[in-house]
Order: C-alpha cells, then structure tokens, then sequence
C-alpha cells in the first residue's frame, strides 16, 4: 500500500512555522516512503476565508521545497459529499438538530448539577443533550451526531486507531477506546453547523478517505478528535488511517502558535532573507 499524507491548511490567515513543521514533516514522510504528499484547502468557514491566503499557501510551501499534484481539492467544492453523508446519518437516526447557541449550552452546563463541574470536550463544552429529544425539523440549526446512538450502532464495541507519532500521554501504536469513555468526554459533536452545511469533523473524514491518506500527521493538539474521526469512520464505512499526532511549535513564552502570530510567519521570514533551510533548522527537522 502506498503511504499518502497530505497537508490540509484553512486560508484564513499566514501560514506560520507551526503550519511549516507539519506541511514539511507529512512532504518528508511521504517521499522517504516513496509515497505521495498531497494539499487541501480546508474553505468551508467561507466567512473567513480569502483568496489572497490561498494563494500565499501555495507561494510558502513551494519557497519551502514542498511539491504537490494538481489540482488541490478544496473543501467548498466538495458539499454535496457533505450533505450526503449528513443525509444518510439523518435517515439512520443518529443525528438531530440543535437550536441551542453557545450562550444556551453555557448556561445549561453551568447550572448545579450535584455538584458537578462543566466538562470540556475536543469542541469545548460538552453538550448537555438538551434538544437531543426535541424533534426539531433537520433545517432548523446545527446538526448534531446523537453520540450514544451511534456507538450503540455499531454494537456499543471497543474502537481503535493506530498512531504512529505519539500521543499527549506519549501514547503510541494501537490505541483503544471504549463507548463510556466517549459518551463522557466528547458528547454529541456539531456534524454541521448551520451557517457552514459541516464541520471539520465531517468534512475531514470525507476529504482523507476521498483522496485516499493513509497517514494522517497533524499536531499533538487534535489527538482527542481523533476518536470522532474514527466513530464517522466505522458509522460511514470508511477505512482508518493511521495517524501521526506530532509535537506543537510554540513561541518563547511556551503558547502555541496561532495565525494571529504574524510575527512568526513564513512569509516574513522570506521577506527576511531567510532560506528554507533555516526555517527547518528552526522547528527541528
């Protein structure tokens, strides 16, 4: 089987020297394997997104000695993948529309529960299930996977994914996670958000099976969402790839770095003289 990895930025700000470590290690990966490295443009938050960053994604990579096949699939052309999926879960019950604003949700999870403190998931806080029964009609708001419906779908077993980097708690090779364990500390996640017709989560499944990624190597920080994106994948009857979960660039100060940052963009160190070999000297590769 041929490794393919694939890097897969949002246009909506500078790519910084976080975005270089990982475009940089999923492009090395692939081509120490004889494998095959691939871009996408993750566009669906169109609100955000603006061409002008698109084209400095393109601009960056290539100064840093990254190739890529043409054409580079684009999220905002790929909808009706989304809306079929969404569909079939719909069909099968294991979505619901949510009417609920972040405002609801905060209010709901902080009322006095025995005394019970608000658990925050990958999306930050879990849901409370408030419109989970409602019978909302599927347009009127978000939609969100009904996360014990599901598992119970597919026989309330254990899940696995193979990681080939190393987790937040150095985990490493087959990791296994139980129903509970989901039910508890991830919820019933947005599928797809009113303004957007998906979510990350979904789109992101579909777009790697799509283009056939059989390693995913993306930062240390989206570990957890990781057991969403293998949930999608055994409900959809997509295959799991591998993944490679891998350290985080941070600033001086210990932060993560964020598109904000443009102190530490790539596109200023360019301007600086700066070669594509400093760059990875810079973040360790």
């Amino acid at each position: 089987m041929t490794l393919t990895t694939r890097f897969a930025p949002s246009p909506t700000g500078p790519l910084h020297l976080g975005h270089a470590y990982s475009a940089l290690l999923a492009h090395d990966l692939a081509k120490a394997a004889g494998g095959e490295f691939l871009l996408r443009i993750e566009d669906i938050d169109q609100s955000r997104a603006r061409p002008k960053w698109e084209a400095q994604i393109y601009e960056d990579l290539a100064w840093l000695g990254i190739d890529w096949p043409h054409p580079v699939m684009r999220q905002s052309d790929r909808m009706a993948a989304y809306r079929g999926a969404l569909d079939d879960l719909w069909a099968r019950g294991l979505v619901y529309a949510c009417t609920c604003n972040r405002r609801d949700i905060a209010a709901a999870t902080s009322a006095p529960q025995e005394g019970a403190e608000p658990v925050y998931g990958p999306d930050g806080l879990i849901y409370p299930g408030t419109c989970r029964n409602a019978g909302h009609p599927k347009a009127s708001g978000a939609l969100r996977l009904d996360m014990r419906k599901a598992l119970a779908s597919l026989g309330n077993r254990a899940l696995s994914f193979t990681e080939n980097g190393h987790g937040p708690n150095a985990e490493t090779g087959a990791v296994t996670f139980s129903p509970d364990q989901l039910i508890v500390t991830v919820g019933d996640v947005v599928l797809a958000r009113r303004d957007m017709g998906t979510s990350y989560h979904l789109s992101v499944v579909l777009d790697d099976a799509a283009q056939g990624i059989t390693l995913v190597p993306r930062g240390a920080d989206l570990f957890e969402a990781t057991y969403i994106h293998v949930v999608l994948q055994a409900l959809l009857d997509l295959p799991t790839p591998h993944y490679h979960h891998h350290r985080l660039i941070r600033d001086d100060g210990g932060k993560r770095l964020a598109k904000r940052d443009d102190a530490r963009a790539i596109a200023l160190y360019r301007e600086n003289g700066m070669t594509p070999e400093d760059i990875r000297s810079m973040v360790g590769l």
